[in-house]
């Protein structure tokens, strides 16, 4: 049976490449799902599911994002990311920046919609409990409060070694798990544990930002996290450049991968 011209124009459109709003609009729904699956974890269910839950649902949110948005967007949902790609050649200018502002913007949605949902619990404290920002000194989650006497957590040179270098091994990863010597199939399962890893590390340190627009999303509910944002815009940046180099010595990759 012949097909239809309606099947024919179907066919036609699903070899189309994704146009660029469809790649933002993925983008800023990705990063939205995935601050409410890990940081909503976090504030709604981390004191039941502890680090460990905390950690895994980072991690399989990422997962399952790789898969169901990575085809239209490549699953950046983290400016760090995008500017590996962008640094590899894998993304234009233009397209890096329309991802950015669709990363702020997916994850200032993902915060709205946690606090909203956290502030109907009678006894939640904006103050007190925060909206899972990342800090040091005064707001590493390491702080000890001993009666009337508090001992500050990790410093600062700690936040600072574990974004750059836990935020490159991310973007490495993601390179590397996506590169055509890989199996690219598995590349979710690569990315989604990496991001797990990396947060049973670094939660206890900083809260584990190694993503400006996850960072960004939450820093304006919590007392004291606008002024360290800083920190967690640079140093995630800073540690995905370094990825990419890693990267692009280890596999011998040049700016010539624009698709």
């Amino acid at each position: 049976m012949s097909p239809t011209a309606q099947e024919v124009a179907e066919d036609l459109t699903d070899l189309q490449p994704p146009t660029l709003g469809r790649k933002v609009f993925a983008e800023a729904l990705g990063t939205f799902v995935l601050v409410l699956g890990g940081v909503g974890t976090a504030v709604l269910a981390g004191s039941r599911v502890g680090a460990l839950g905390v950690a895994l649902a980072f991690g399989l949110t990422l997962l399952f994002l790789v898969y169901s948005i990575g085809p239209i967007s490549g699953c950046h949902v983290n400016p760090a990311v995008t500017v590996g790609q962008l640094l590899l050649g894998r993304v234009t200018i233009v397209v890096a920046a329309a991802y950015w502002v669709a990363q702020i913007i997916g994850g200032l949605i993902g915060g709205a919609v946690i606090y909203a949902v956290a502030k109907n619990l009678p006894s939640y404290d904006r103050a007190k409990d925060g909206l899972g920002a990342n800090g040091w000194g005064a707001h590493s989650p390491s702080k000890l409060t001993l009666g009337e006497i508090t001992i500050n957590g990790y410093g600062l040179a700690a936040a600072i070694t574990v974004e750059v270098i836990l935020t490159a091994l991310l973007v490495f990863v993601v390179l590397a798990s996506t590169d055509q010597l890989s199996d690219v199939p598995l590349a979710g399962l690569s990315i989604g544990l990496t991001l797990a890893v990396i947060h049973l590390i670094s939660i206890p340190v900083d809260n584990t930002s190694v993503n400006p627009a996850r960072s960004i999303a939450v820093a304006f509910y919590q007392d004291g996290a606008p002024a360290q944002l800083w920190a967690f815009i640079a140093f995630p940046l800073i540690g995905g450049a370094l990825g990419a180099l890693v990267y692009s010595l280890m596999f011998g990759r040049s700016r010539n991968m624009i698709s």
